[in-house]
């Protein structure tokens, strides 16, 4: 965790890589294009803890069709800045089974905690898994899964702002911002 004056300084020197308006359009767009393909469909949306919560919270007023919410919490990077295994902290206590779930979080960086949130869910008998994310960062690597929606691709850099954090600060920001390379 950093001290106040050392969040300060990385936010000082950090590169807006979307302001504010544009992150508010990528989230509208989202909305459009999930109420496309889910409207009709009743699912549970699910957010992803603690990243998602920003993006969840602006994107599901813009949800105009009826859903169930639910949320859980999965890591890979406990305040770290690389993840490590997966841990599962809260799981959703509405039950998937025979459902359509659609899963909100804040980045696609490697995949591996949303492909291990969708293998979760369909075993648990989901009948059919969406996923939307406020941020997709471009690898050159490919990834085990791809989101269904996504708001920003951002460069292979480390962004923090609109639910991502550095080292525990700033995913309160309005924008997203990525650190200076070094």
């Amino acid at each position: 965790m950093l001290e106040p004056r050392e969040a300060w300084e990385v936010l000082r020197q950090a590169e807006v890589i979307c302001d504010e308006a544009a992150s508010r359009a990528a989230i509208e767009r989202v909305a459009l294009d999930i109420t496309q393909a889910l409207g009709d469909r009743f699912p549970i949306v699910i957010s992803v803890m603690g990243g998602g919560v920003v993006f969840t919270g602006q994107l599901l007023p813009l949800l105009r069709f009826p859903l169930e919410f639910d949320y859980l919490h999965a890591t890979r990077y406990r305040g770290a800045t690389s993840g490590g295994q997966i841990e599962w902290k809260v799981l959703p206590k509405t039950p998937v089974k025979g459902r359509v779930v659609l899963i909100l979080d804040d980045i696609l960086d490697q995949g591996h905690t949303l492909a291990a949130i969708r293998e979760r869910l369909l075993a648990e008998g989901a009948s059919a898994f969406y996923s939307a994310v406020f941020t997709d960062k471009e690898l050159t690597e490919p990834k085990p899964i791809q989101a269904d929606f996504v708001g920003l691709r951002v460069p292979d850099r480390y962004v923090f702002g609109m639910g991502m954090d550095v080292h525990g600060a700033w995913r309160n920001l309005p924008a997203v911002y990525a650190l200076r390379a070094q």
